[in-house]
């Protein structure tokens, strides 16, 4: 058989040019997600994270994470939702330092970029919302309630007044608020007595502190705290010697309660599914973009954990691998 050779040599550049475009196309049309978390102090905003880039890596979608490194720090999570707009983001995922931060102004901040909240609730007004293509979360109300209902069905009415000390975390920011009111909900019927509630930022040292002032109190049998107050407890008890005079209430999951739990130091904790949360932000958003259906309201259930019921699928929704690291920048592959 004779081989045109001229032939072939036309067809392989028409080849490589087509893959070449193809290429160039698909790094084009690759979507650009822009997240910002209110901080990465505690493992359960890694876990979102790692639900986050695991979705990215599987939407083939450019992801950047920011951080604004604590609650209180409100002007500096407004500069990032400029950065992002800088960066050319075709969506920003927010999980806002307060849900009332952007209520007036996120236009602002974004101009015209589609915002999908996570996590946390995000309070906007007519104008703002037309910016709000989707929502990820539960209603932490019921975060709370879980764990006061944990406590009032230990101590029921009748049963003799039971001391507890709360150290929820920030007074105003983040689910603090409806964790506080669905608490109090729950425990109103019980032998529950709140002896003193203290407030200070989701930093390691500042809830060791507070720890210790309850240590110090005397009179208390439960501490009911965020995972950061309850992985403080856990070391602060074991050194003052009282592990077993105080039991210990998260109001969320973490790696280090988890631990806790595993080893009969944590009684309950309450889970949302945070790794669940992350996926399912990316996954709206890549969605939207895409002009693809997606849920706009998704929220995980609430599942309520004791060292009895401890099982696989709900932790792997839950927590990111213990060797995992955060993770800021994921490129979509060519």
């Amino acid at each position: 058989m004779v081989i045109n050779q001229r032939s072939i040599r036309t067809i392989f550049k028409h080849s490589v040019l087509a893959a070449s475009l193809c290429t160039s196309l698909s790094s084009v049309a690759a979507e650009k997600i822009c997240a910002i978390y209110p901080h990465l102090k505690d493992s359960y905003w890694l876990s979102v994270n790692y639900g986050m880039v695991s979705e990215a890596e599987k939407q083939g979608v450019n992801l950047r994470v920011l951080e604004a490194g604590g609650y209180p720090n409100k002007s500096r999570q407004e500069q990032q939702l400029a950065l992002c707009t800088q960066w050319g983001a075709d969506a920003i995922i927010l999980g806002t330092v307060d849900p009332h931060a952007y209520e007036h102004n996120l236009k602002s901040w974004v101009g015209n970029t589609p915002v999908f909240a996570t996590v946390n609730q995000l309070d906007l007004d007519d104008e703002q919302s037309t910016l709000l293509k989707g929502e990820v979360g539960v209603d932490w109300y019921w975060m709370g309630y879980e764990a006061g209902k944990y406590l009032a069905e230990r101590h029921p009415k009748g049963s003799g007044k039971t001391n507890i000390a709360l150290l929820l975390g920030p007074r105003t920011r983040g689910g603090t608020k409806p964790v506080t009111t669905g608490f109090y909900e729950a425990i109103k019927n019980s032998d529950i007595h709140i002896v003193d509630s203290f407030w200070a930022d989701n930093d390691k040292e500042l809830q060791r502190n507070l720890v210790q002032r309850v240590i110090d109190m005397g009179n208390i049998d439960y501490i009911v705290g965020s995972a950061v107050a309850i992985e403080a407890a856990i070391s602060e008890l074991r050194s003052a010697d009282k592990t077993h005079d105080i039991g210990l209430v998260s109001v969320y999951l973490s790696h280090g309660v988890y631990r806790g739990l595993l080893r009969n130091k944590v009684l309950f904790a309450p889970t949302d599914k945070m790794v669940q949360q992350g996926r399912l932000s990316v996954m709206q958003a890549a969605h939207y973009l895409r002009h693809q259906p997606y849920e706009k309201q998704a929220s995980p259930i609430i599942k309520p954990l004791t060292p009895k019921t401890l099982h696989d699928d709900t932790i792997e929704e839950s927590l990111s691998p213990s060797e995992y690291r955060p993770t800021f920048s994921i490129k979509a592959v060519d």
